[in-house]
């Protein structure tokens, strides 16, 4: 039996405890990825405090270091394919703005015709397909920089067999959030998707992001650039057909129904969630088998509670 659960922030308020008890792990030690954390990686006191239990994290960050201080090689190559993403990624947003700007305008103009029924939908498959490409390209840069370098070659092995078998010795892998894109990085350098396919998850916040089937990066009202949503990186996809919205209610303009309703057609037929403090969504061999304070963007540009099947 395969359980997952995807998890609201947990800061002020966690409830990672509670969930691993709804979960029925037995007791026994917990792995931990906090790589997202960068420098803070490891600082386990208050959340070992509150599970209750021995808590060891995986190290992803400082591993990940070692590797780049023992192989130049590699770190340029790293670093070169992260500025080639970073630049990727540059180009995407000044697509996407005028993209973007096209289908708002025709979800705005008034009226209802056929005509102009039409010419929505023209410019939602234009933005939904600039989502596509962006994401095969960068697919194809990740798929070029592993054919080039195989784990031998990068002394990252030998940290994956160590990796392996902490895994294998815990009850539950928690992922916890921050910094998205590096966490990210990290799972995938260390060959992450395949080796926690078997394991019971619990994530949060980014973490949940960053296993999810792609990373969308949203902000309604940014303190810089156009609040426009950007597809930033295929996820593990170890949590399928959702899109996770951490900290949704202070990020994005749920009130906004036309907001809401162009962010859920974007990006159908995948769930857009919302996961405020309290969320909980819990899948057990894939079904979803409870849920709390979580809710769903709909094309109709409201938000309704998450339903357990």
């Amino acid at each position: 039996m395969t359980l997952r659960a995807m998890l609201g922030p947990q800061r002020i308020s966690p409830t990672v405890g509670l969930v691993l008890d709804r979960l029925d792990v037995p007791a026994g030690p917990v792995c931990t990825i906090t790589s997202g954390w960068q420098e803070r990686e490891g600082e386990l006191q208050e959340l070992s405090h509150h599970l209750g239990r021995e808590t060891l994290d995986l190290g992803l960050y400082q591993r990940a270091e070692q590797v780049f201080a023992a192989d130049p090689g590699f770190r340029r190559a790293y670093r070169q394919r992260q500025k080639t993403l970073m630049e990727l990624q540059r180009l995407y947003r000044r697509r996407l703005a005028h993209a973007n700007a096209a289908y708002t305008e025709m979800m705005r103009e008034p009226g209802s015709d056929m005509l102009l029924q039409n010419e929505r939908r023209a410019a939602l498959r234009a933005l939904r397909t600039l989502d596509r490409q962006h994401l095969r390209r960068i697919e194809r840069l990740h798929a070029a920089f592993d054919r080039s370098y195989p784990d031998g070659q990068a002394g990252i092995k030998s940290h994956r067999v160590e990796i392996g078998a902490m895994i294998a010795d815990s009850r539950a892998i928690l992922v916890a959030g921050g910094h998205v894109e590096l966490l990210l990085n990290r799972l995938r350098l260390f060959g992450l998707g395949s080796a926690l396919a078997g394991s019971t998850l619990v994530a949060w916040s980014a973490g949940a992001m960053a296993l999810a089937d792609q990373v969308v990066l949203f902000h309604d009202h940014p303190p810089q650039g156009a609040g426009v949503a950007e597809v930033a990186d295929r996820g593990l996809g170890l949590f399928q057909g959702v899109v996770p919205l951490p900290h949704a209610g202070q990020r994005l303009r749920l009130h906004d129904a036309q907001r809401v309703s162009r962010f859920a057609r974007r990006f159908t037929p995948a769930r857009c969630v919302t996961l405020d403090s309290g969320a909980m969504l819990v899948w057990e061999d894939g079904k979803l088998r409870e849920c709390a304070s979580t809710f769903r963007l709909t094309r109709q540009g409201s938000i309704r509670p998450v339903q357990a099947v």
